[in-house]
């Protein structure tokens, strides 16, 4: 299959609109082509390109800052000598200033499939200021590693956030070039827009169900994205960093796992199976041990539960990881009432919020945890409307 960058570098006829016009890149560490060279690097050996500047997402452009609201600062790329602004520093959205480097902005960032990856804000933001600046936006689409499949609540409004760009739920099902044609679409948007389509992805088919197993590589999009089995569980173990729980950083496999020095694993997990089994399919649940270097609970040695989605039993259709990560709250609620679950501080820079309610974008999740009658049943009443409708809104928004 061919990726957004790499059907531009191929296709001189997609390039031509491009002529005359100065272009920026929107990207991070894994916006590479098939070989692995870098996207801006490509476009500047482009002779047929006027590339004028970059920007980089959260984490940066070089992608070496590890946690979460750590800002990258501005720089001068040493190899082109172009400005490489940082869209997570001093500014969310690009500056007036930082507009006027360009004419067209590419847009090829690899993304997990999560509403609550900045990557999917980013864009939004781009587009918003490329719509009062005249500027065209083109996005290089890449494949969206966790499918098709659409999970959770949906944001609801006044919960917006730099972690919650508008009313969708956690887990989305589409690439970036198809989210940005419900961006424009949705918040009435005056831009000129583009998608250069991938060729060949099939988002229903294993062994991948969305990543192209054995064809490219992977590359982290973000520090702690390190494979394809975080990108499929992330649109749960994402929630993890609104607890005292830790999702792993500090080890190595973050936002796989979850544990604690105070928890049984496995407990949690026979609670889990016995409470709601139907949410335990799809994935295998492995209790472990590991010492975060950094981070919460960082050398204390912690009982965890990991999820496996990467072997034989792994079930695309069935595993459902939103459920799965709210499942494990349910069962150490249920084992420890008085457990301290959620985590009281400043998240993504909202402060007059729980953290697991921004990261859910309201608190039905939160509610339905530490509701002691609530029931599996509960909680889909409260998702499956909410997914059900998504799954018609994006319709006319699919590209593959």
């Amino acid at each position: 299959m061919k990726f957004g960058i790499d059907r531009l570098l191929s296709e001189p006829e997609l390039r031509a609109a491009l002529q005359g016009r100065r272009v920026a890149l929107l990207g991070h560490p894994a916006s590479v082509t098939a070989d692995l060279t870098h996207s801006l690097d490509a476009l500047m050996a482009c002779d047929d390109l006027n590339v004028t500047a970059a920007f980089g997402p959260q984490h940066g452009m070089r992608g070496d800052l590890q946690d979460n609201m750590m800002e990258s600062p501005d720089f001068t790329d040493p190899r082109h000598g172009i400005p490489v602004f940082s869209l997570y520093g001093e500014v969310r959205r690009p500056s007036g200033q930082a507009m006027g480097t360009f004419d067209v902005l590419l847009v090829d960032m690899q993304d997990l499939g999560c509403r609550i990856y900045t990557f999917v804000t980013t864009l939004l933001y781009v587009l918003e200021e490329s719509a009062k600046h005249g500027k065209a936006v083109w996005v290089l689409d890449r494949p969206n590693p966790a499918g098709r499949p659409v999970e959770g609540t949906t944001l609801l409004p006044g919960w917006e956030s730099f972690v919650g760009a508008g009313p969708m739920p956690m887990r989305h099902g589409m690439t970036l070039g198809e989210m940005g044609r419900w961006f424009i679409d949705h918040f009435k948007l005056d831009v000129e827009y583009r998608v250069i389509e991938m060729q060949g992805w099939a988002p229903d088919h294993g062994p991948g169900f969305g990543w192209p197993i054995g064809e490219r590589s992977w590359i982290n999009p973000s520090p702690n994205a390190a494979n394809l089995s975080m990108a499929r569980a992330y649109a749960g173990t994402v929630m993890l960093e609104g607890t005292t729980l830790s999702e792993g950083r500090g080890t190595t496999r973050p936002l796989e796992l979850f544990g604690a020095p105070d928890i049984d694993a496995r407990a949690v997990i026979s609670e889990m199976q016995a409470f709601a089994p139907q949410w335990v399919k799809g994935c295998v649940l492995r209790d472990c041990w590991f010492e975060p270097t950094f981070h919460k609970h960082v050398h204390q040695l912690c009982n965890g539960v990991q999820i496996h989605v990467d072997d034989p039993a792994y079930d695309h259709a069935a595993f459902r990881p939103w459920r799965l990560q709210a499942l494990g709250f349910k069962a150490i609620r249920r084992l420890y009432p008085d457990y301290a679950l959620w985590r009281d501080f400043p998240y993504e820079y909202v402060f007059d919020r729980l953290a697991i309610d921004v990261i859910n974008g309201g608190p039905g999740l939160r509610d339905w945890v530490d509701d002691a009658g609530a029931t599996p049943a509960d909680l889909e009443t409260l998702a499956g409307p909410d997914e059900a409708a998504w799954v018609e809104l994006r319709r006319p928004y699919l590209l593959y």
